[in-house]
């Protein structure tokens, strides 16, 4: 059986991170803290030989990758890919607004007027199915839809690596977070993904084990 490492790290903070905005399938570009984020992550995996390097087809995830890599000069000449498969989940018409005003226009839907009461409430994939059915124009993905999306991303994760590689993929906050909760909900302890921090997996051919998640003080 196939087994890869995955190093998955959430892209440094951005503009629309630091002013509170929803971002999703948009974009914007790292702040300086977001490249301190990432050469701080770079800087802890450095050491490792990674076989290939993965990220989103963001900007903030590709540039996030590319800061990373420099720490390693090594890696600098790996194969680096851009998967669609591994964005962030799409928050359709609420994209670009204020993340709190966001969660108030869902949580309205269940008496509820916060990010933390609804995921409290119903969890991160119930969440993700009142965000589809809140929006205006029907674009935001359900929970199915995200999952069918990120699994065919695992899926070609799979088919492009041997058996032993080591990966960097650069993601997003709300992605590694699911897949935590998904594969090892115990280590989700409703804290959001750190930027710049660290979630290590083991993806064999039909399972994903999580190590450890959220790490901004590893050591390879």
């Amino acid at each position: 059986m196939k087994k890869i490492t995955a190093y998955f790290v959430r892209h440094g903070q951005t503009m629309l991170n630091h002013y509170n905005k929803v971002q999703g399938w948009i974009d914007s570009p790292l702040t300086e803290k977001g490249r301190a984020d990432a050469k701080r992550a770079g800087k802890q995996l450095k050491n490792i030989p990674f076989a290939a390097a993965y990220s989103s087809d963001s900007g903030r995830a590709i540039e996030t990758a590319t800061i990373a890599l420099h720490e390693n000069p090594e890696n600098m000449n790996i194969v680096s890919y851009q998967y669609p498969e591994f964005r962030e989940q799409c928050h359709g018409y609420f994209e670009g607004n204020d993340l709190n005003q966001m969660w108030q226009f869902v949580g309205a839907q269940v008496k509820l007027t916060s990010e933390s009461d609804v995921l409290k409430t119903y969890g991160l994939e119930k969440a993700r199915d009142l965000i589809h059915q809140a929006d205006l124009y029907g674009e935001a993905e359900s929970n199915d839809m995200f999952w069918e999306r990120l699994d065919r991303g695992f899926n070609k994760l799979r088919a492009n690596s041997k058996d032993g590689d080591q990966v960097l993929v650069v993601s997003h906050g709300m992605t590694i977070r699911s897949i935590v909760d998904r594969y090892a909900p115990e280590l989700d302890e409703g804290i959001a993904t750190i930027n710049g921090s660290i979630t290590k997996l083991e993806i064999t051919d039909d399972d994903i084990h999580v190590d450890f998640f959220n790490k901004i003080d590893f050591q390879s």
